[in-house]
């Protein structure tokens, strides 16, 4: 069970962070949110819940009248035009472990989440107070970047504001600028047919220009054959972001393929391949291990890329 609206309200008092709660009908988008809170002062957010191909999850946290075009976010992340979208509604519960149209920064307080991108808005600083939902969409609370920021440390997450309006250009001289931000963790999922976007009046789906504050995913349970290892999802031992400690790293990478191993040899395993289990083994393996590696060698030369980059231009050798 992931935390719930009175214990984050009870963290937020424990580390003395200063916010007003309101309580509200169930809401799920921000027109309906402003009925009870829009003339209360400060700005109302809207929330968006991203999964690019790779099935990392993102959310962006921004003002309702902050335009979010997701082909640019997707190149500045450094995934190609179409390499992000609307997360699936089948996986809320799984990933942010909150109910429909409660999308929220405060998601990622949960450890299912921990894998999750957080972006925010740059325009929150630039107001006395900000409006989210805290884990439940029946109240408001609002609080400044200051407060919401002392939140994020306090769980070990470096906030990160950006301007989601702005288009850089990204190519061979211009790196992604949100490369550093794309999760090396993520959940292993088969690729399987979405949902259609609810007709009705509820609110559950948006497209990143909307106003609303209900963005919906969904986690499917990986299998457990030994011919679908791809699939499988190995908890407590996804590789953590690339650091400059490449020790702790290879190790990291060292204990996935342990547990992988001893994931794969069972009595059914052996009974049915016999001799040749050690082969059958190792391919599986590799087959699983070959795409993290690919995704994580990417995210290390866009991250060096990006460092080196501004490395550059902040210390010009002098001019003779």
């Amino acid at each position: 069970m992931g935390f719930s609206k009175d214990q984050l309200l009870a963290r937020l008092k424990e580390l003395q962070i200063d916010f007003s709660q309101y309580e509200h009908p169930v809401v799920l988008t921000v027109e309906e949110q402003a009925k009870y809170v829009g003339n209360k002062g400060g700005a109302l957010s809207k929330n968006l819940l991203l999964k690019d191909k790779k099935h990392r999850f993102y959310i962006v946290s921004a003002l309702p009248d902050t335009k979010v075009d997701m082909k640019v976010l997707s190149q500045r992340l450094g995934l190609g035009k179409g390499g992000i979208r609307m997360a699936p509604e089948e996986a809320l519960s799984e990933i942010l472990q909150v109910p429909p149209g409660c999308v929220t920064p405060f998601a990622v307080v949960n450890e299912s989440a921990r894998h999750v991108s957080l972006l925010l808005d740059q325009g929150f600083r630039n107001h006395e107070h900000c409006f989210f939902h805290p884990l439940s969409n029946d109240m408001s609370i609002s609080l400044n970047a200051h407060g919401l920021d002392k939140f994020l440390k306090s769980i070990g997450r470096d906030p990160s504001y950006v301007d989601l309006e702005a288009n850089p250009t990204v190519g061979k001289d211009h790196p992604p600028d949100l490369a550093a931000f794309v999760p090396s963790g993520s959940t292993v999922l088969p690729d399987l047919p979405e949902k259609a976007p609810s007709q009705g009046s509820t609110g559950n789906h948006v497209s990143a220009k909307s106003n609303s504050a209900a963005v919906t995913a969904k986690a499917v349970n990986p299998s457990g054959k030994v011919n679908n290892v791809k699939e499988k999802s190995v908890n407590g031992v996804q590789p953590s972001v690339p650091s400059a400690d490449a020790g702790k790293f290879v190790e990291e990478l060292l204990d996935k393929a342990s547990t992988l191993l001893l994931s794969e040899i069972s009595e059914d395993s052996i009974k049915q391949h016999g001799a040749q289990l050690g082969g059958e083994v190792a391919n599986n393996i590799k087959k699983c291990l070959i795409d993290d590696l690919k995704n994580l060698a990417t995210i290390f030369k866009n991250t060096a890329y990006t460092e080196g980059f501004y490395a550059g231009t902040r210390h010009q050798p002098k001019r003779l």
